[in-house]
């Protein structure tokens, strides 16, 4: 990791920082979110038991590689994310785990590396890729770009799965999500404002913005455009998905 990364100061995050402090990530995303374990659980349970190495985009504060992980413990990931305190979070908590040696972290923005391979240096020949709370911060056209650069640094057989957000498929199932929302904040003995009073303000960086979401139905097209087979939706809650294919 770099050591001149800027940090974003005060309340500013980040788009998938969420929260200015990293420890509050964890909490704060079980608050907004009721089924994000479950979530994430579905997602790994779609990577096959064979699997070697593992790109993640947006690992965030580590909580996908760490189920990843427990799951498949001699697998190795190589997790990406352009927020450096992000990125120091997770790998003290992965180190924590006794994982220090699977996990290898590279601050770099997955924009840039759709855009070109070679200049954020990932790699290649993944086994797996995976993403959760990251990509619906990309336009759509950087999207489908991202989805082809996927599907280029995958092994034959590999697998790409996501779970993030999805743009409402109407008026009427906007206001179905965002019920489902205040009712459980209202479960945890709060209010979605007091809740989101703890977000930060979201700046954008690099190729990444504050959300920017796709219909599900927009996303199963792009990854068959970018020649993915298999493409299913194993698991929605309201306007939370797991999609992919391999």
């Amino acid at each position: 990791m770099s050591e001149n990364s800027a940090f974003p100061s005060h309340n500013l995050v980040f788009p998938g920082e969420v929260f200015p402090n990293p420890a509050d990530f964890d909490r704060g995303i079980r608050q907004l979110l009721r089924k994000y374990d479950e979530m994430l659980e579905i997602l790994v349970r779609c990577i096959p038991a064979n699997v070697d190495r593992i790109l993640e985009l947006g690992c965030g504060t580590g909580e996908l590689s760490l189920k990843l992980l427990n799951r498949f413990p001699t697998a190795q990931i190589t997790a990406v994310d352009y927020a450096p305190r992000m990125l120091q979070y997770a790998q003290e908590k992965i180190r924590l785990a006794g994982y220090a040696e699977k996990w290898i972290a590279k601050e770099a923005d997955f924009g840039e590396w759709a855009n070109n391979s070679q200049t954020a240096n990932i790699g290649s020949e993944f086994d797996a890729c995976v993403s959760s709370l990251a990509i619906h911060h990309l336009t759509d056209e950087m999207k489908l770009k991202l989805f082809q650069q996927i599907r280029k640094s995958l092994n034959p057989g590999g697998v790409f799965w996501n779970a993030d957000p999805i743009l409402p498929e109407s008026e009427l199932m906007k206001a179905v999500y965002q019920t489902a929302r205040e009712e459980w904040a209202i479960e945890q003995g709060s209010t979605l404002a007091q809740i989101r009073s703890q977000v930060g303000q979201s700046v954008p960086y690099g190729y990444s913005s504050p959300d920017q979401l796709a219909t599900l139905d927009i996303q199963l097209q792009m990854l068959k455009k970018s020649g993915f087979d298999g493409v299913a939706v194993p698991w929605k809650y309201y306007n939370l998905a797991v999609f992919g294919g391999n």
